[in-house]
């Protein structure tokens, strides 16, 4: 008896999903946990897993498909190990021998030398016996040989697209059109929505990274050891941001309509760049961490945006976000406001530049630093306080450790 497979149930925030791909498929052989469908929502991708060993009988939403929280997607049906297939693959029927080359088997004969499991995911996947390398008696194709050369096609096989469309030219400058994943255009709905729905503004300063730098130098491999870390420059961001957000709880609200929401904590996202978008999970509860729990937490959500692991809770909330673009070489931006959150930090390449300092010129490790803030709710003075707390603090770290 066949066994509904449902879509994840998903949470309250999330409408519905959409069937990124099916990892196995229709009649395929599956073990116990062994992830066979990709669901992606405006936020993660959730993976389907196999309820038990055994085949998918049937696919109700192929890939592209939109589907509801706890939808039947397919059914699975559970898989005796002595099938009638395994002992046809074991058993299987002799051939007989000529001295003369052998003709081209025709259909039906091709299908009594090849076993009907093998025969079966041959018609299934619109194969030929020759397209596979045999290594049964007799040059005969098993259900062995057919799994290998779908997985070693799978595995060269450049990344399937849904080409909606191609517009080919007489100068041979094709056109290729298709859509965009969940996650690419829920992003493009919510910048576009800031842009539209807050007075966004940008200020900008820069600091001087030589403390820090010096700091890490000599206390850096003593930090790793003592707690399995490395001492990055973001651990030092998200304390200064942490410190200068006390100062001004304004930075830390959020606009609710006509309401301006305080926040008596500080959950900062840290914004991580993955194949499938741009996500920000945050680091709750900021205000209460070490330096070693914020960089432990930093290598985690990295891990799992990597992995695609991360959870929908992950990346709910925040009251205030960085972003670090200097990772890529990029020397200044104006990053956009992460909705409803009133301030977003970018950070950027250290670069060495000549400055002035003590009234003679010297080279020194800088960084810009741009802050976007909703004009709605902060003023010029507000915003550029803000950010000369943060510069003062990265420019003299002891005041973290002092809560100055």
């Amino acid at each position: 008896m066949a066994t509904e497979v449902k879509s994840p149930t998903f949470p309250e925030s999330v409408a519905d999903g959409t069937i990124a791909n099916w990892v196995k498929k229709e009649g395929e052989k599956v073990q116990q946990d062994e992830v066979i469908a990709e669901i992606e929502t405006d936020k993660v991708v959730l993976e389907v897993v196999a309820p038990f060993d055994g085949v998918i009988s049937k696919i109700h939403k192929p890939a592209g498909e939109i589907v509801q929280s706890a939808e039947l997607i397919a059914e699975f049906e559970k898989v005796s190990n002595h099938s009638a297939d395994n002992e046809a693959e074991q058993h299987p029927e002799p051939t007989l021998k000529t001295e003369v080359a052998p003709e081209p088997i025709a259909p039906k004969e091709e299908e009594k030398l090849n076993g009907p499991a093998a025969t079966r995911l041959l018609k299934e996947n619109n194969l030929a016996s020759d397209d596979v390398v045999a290594s049964g008696k007799g040059g005969r194709v098993t259900k062995a040989d057919v799994v290998n050369h779908l997985s070693e096609s799978s595995s060269k096989a450049p990344q399937k697209k849904e080409v909606i469309g191609i517009q080919p030219s007489q100068t041979g400058r094709d056109e290729e059109r298709v859509p965009m994943s969940r996650l690419r255009a829920t992003i493009a709905k919510r910048l576009l929505s800031v842009k539209q729905e807050t007075a966004m503004l940008t200020t900008f300063n820069e600091v001087d990274m030589q403390p820090i730098k010096d700091l890490r130098a000599k206390y850096g491999k003593e930090f790793e050891e003592e707690h399995g870390v490395k001492l990055g420059f973001m651990g030092f961001f998200v304390l200064a941001s942490v410190q200068a957000l006390k100062k001004f709880p304004l930075v830390n609200a959020s606009i609710d309509g006509n309401d301006i929401v305080y926040h008596g904590y500080q959950d900062v996202g840290v914004a991580v760049s993955t194949e499938r978008g741009l996500v920000v999970p945050v680091i709750r509860d900021a205000d209460n961490l070490t330096m070693a729990q914020v960089e432990q937490s930093i290598l985690e959500y990295a891990g799992k945006a990597r992995d695609g692991k991360l959870g929908i809770n992950d990346m709910q909330g925040g009251t205030f976000t960085i972003s670090n673009g200097g990772i890529y070489g990029n020397l200044l931006s104006t990053p956009i406001l992460n909705a409803p959150q009133t301030a977003i930090l970018g950070m950027h390449k250290i670069q060495d530049r000549p400055v002035a300092l003590d009234g003679e010129v010297v080279i020194r490790p800088m960084m810009y630093l741009a802050m976007s803030y909703d004009h709605r709710l902060l003023d010029g003075k507000e915003a550029v306080s803000f950010l000369i707390a943060i510069k003062d603090q990265l420019e003299s770290p002891e005041r973290l450790l002092l809560n100055l």
